[in-house]
C-alpha cells in the first residue's frame, strides 16, 4: 500500500467514527489537503447509521470476541464437533445480542439512538463479522459505510461496503495458529471425557437398576421358600394324617373280617337249629 493509501484509511477511520451530522464538514476540512488524495478523501461517503454504530463498536474494541469466536466456530465445524457447535451456537446468540446492545449504547453517547431497524441491521452486521471470516475482515476495518446481511442473498461488494484498502482476511495470531492442535487435543480429551462420563452415568443407572431388581427377586424368593416351609409341614402333617388313617382301616378291616367270620358261623348253627325242630316236628 502507498502512504495515500494508508493516509486514506486513517483519515476514513475517523470520518467514519463522527456522528453523522458532522461526517460532511469533516470530510470537506480533511479534502484540503489537495492532490490526489484530498480528491479520494472528499470521495468518501457518509455511512448509514447502521454501518456507523459498528464503527464505533470497532472502535470500542468489541468485536475481537466475536471474531474469536468465528475462529472456535469453523474449528468445530471442521472437528464435526456436535457438542461444541451446539454451545458455541449458544455463545454466538449471546455475543451478538450483547454487542448489538453496546452499539445502541455507544450511539445514544454519541447522540444518535438506534431505531429498532436500524439495530436490527447492526445485529445483523455483527453476525456477519462472526460467522465468516471475509467479512470479519472487511467489519474490523471500522471503515464500514453500509450494513452488512449475509443472508440478504444479493452478495456484498467489500469496495462499495468499505471505505479505503479492504483486507483479504483477519491475520489469526501465531500463537493461536500455533495452539491450533494442542485446542483440538484438548477438545478431544474433553469429549472422551463426556464420553466416559455418560458411560459412567449409565452404567450407575443400570447398576441401580439392578439392584432394585435383585431385591425383587430376593423378595420373591423369601416368600416362596416360606410356602415350601409351609406346605413340606403341611405335607408332614398329611402324611401322619395319612399313616394314623391306613393303620385304622387295617385295624377296621380286621375287626370286620372277624365280625364276618361270626355272622358265618350265626348263619350256620341258625340253619343246624332249624333243621333240628323240622326233624322233632315229625
Amino acid at each position: 500500500m502507498s502512504d495515500d493509501d494508508d493516509r486514506l484509511d486513517e483519515v476514513a477511520a475517523e470520518l467514519l467514527t463522527l456522528p453523522p451530522s458532522r461526517f460532511t464538514a469533516t470530510r470537506a476540512e480533511r479534502a484540503t489537503v489537495g492532490g490526489a488524495l484530498g480528491r479520494r478523501i472528499a470521495r468518501l461517503r457518509k455511512p448509514t447509521v447502521a454501518a456507523w454504530a459498528v464503527n464505533l463498536l470497532v472502535r470500542d474494541g468489541q468485536l475481537g470476541e466475536a471474531v474469536e469466536l468465528s475462529r472456535a466456530l469453523h474449528e468445530a465445524q471442521d472437528d464435526r464437533d456436535a457438542a461444541e457447535l451446539s454451545r458455541l451456537g449458544r455463545q454466538r446468540r449471546q455475543l451478538v445480542a450483547a454487542l448489538a446492545r453496546r452499539a445502541a449504547e455507544l450511539a445514544a453517547e454519541a447522540g444518535k439512538p438506534l431505531s429498532a431497524s436500524v439495530a436490527d441491521a447492526v445485529q445483523k452486521t455483527v453476525n456477519a463479522a462472526i460467522v465468516d471470516e471475509r467479512a470479519a475482515a472487511a467489519i474490523l476495518t471500522g471503515r464500514l459505510t453500509a450494513a452488512v446481511d449475509l443472508a440478504s442473498g444479493d452478495g456484498t461488494s467489500w469496495s462499495d461496503a468499505v471505505a479505503g484498502s479492504v483486507p483479504e482476511v483477519v491475520p489469526a495470531p501465531v500463537a493461536a495458529r500455533d495452539d491450533l492442535l494442542a485446542r483440538r487435543a484438548r477438545k478431544a480429551a474433553e469429549r472422551a471425557l463426556r464420553d466416559a462420563e455418560r458411560a459412567r452415568a449409565e452404567a450407575e443407572r443400570e447398576l441401580t437398576a439392578s439392584d432394585r431388581r435383585l431385591a425383587a427377586a430376593r423378595e420373591r424368593a423369601d416368600r416362596a421358600s416360606g410356602r415350601v416351609e409351609s406346605l413340606r409341614a403341611e405335607l408332614s402333617s398329611a402324611e401322619h394324617d395319612l399313616a394314623d388313617a391306613d393303620e385304622a382301616v387295617r385295624a377296621r378291616e380286621t375287626e370286620r373280617t372277624g365280625a364276618a367270620e361270626a355272622l358265618s358261623a350265626a348263619e350256620r348253627a341258625r340253619e343246624r337249629a332249624a333243621a333240628a325242630q323240622d326233624e322233632g316236628d315229625r
